[in-house]
């Protein structure tokens, strides 16, 4: 499994920091949909599940979270703790997240709407899937 860190480049000055996001460009999909996670029990963990053909961009803003990736062959586990890195979750990429600081804000920004259809919800099933979907 080849995992994508995206950097992004701060604009800031003494006033502070700013970062822009840009379909196509240090986002490598056209943005159709963002939503983000706060207030996350340390506890929990989420996800449990991947995409048919959803991609996400998921950027700790504020905080850390641990994420456990699968693609069926291979397990990676990825630390996200900062609002200059992007990880780039293709499709049939099974997550979970985990190790939710206390202040974690998590943004995700989705290539497609939500579709209940392009979920995959069970673990056998993904595998299933993904050995099919192997290229």
């Amino acid at each position: 499994m080849k995992l994508k860190i995206l950097n992004f480049d701060s604009l800031g000055d003494e006033r502070g920091d700013l970062v822009s996001l840009e379909s196509n460009l240090n986002i490598p999909f056209e943005i159709k949909r963002v939503y983000y996670l706060f207030d996350t029990d340390t506890d929990s963990v989420r996800g449990f599940h991947a995409h048919y053909e959803l991609k996400q961009v998921v950027i700790a803003l504020k905080g850390q979270c641990t994420f456990h990736l699968d693609d069926g062959k291979e397990k990676q586990v990825v630390v996200l703790n900062s609002p200059l890195k992007g990880l780039l979750i293709e499709s049939f990429l099974w997550r979970e997240m985990s190790d939710f600081s206390d202040d974690c804000v998590l943004l995700v920004i989705a290539s497609q709407h939500y579709d209940e259809a392009d979920y995959i919800r069970n673990y056998e099933e993904f595998l299933k899937e993904a050995s099919q979907n192997d290229t």
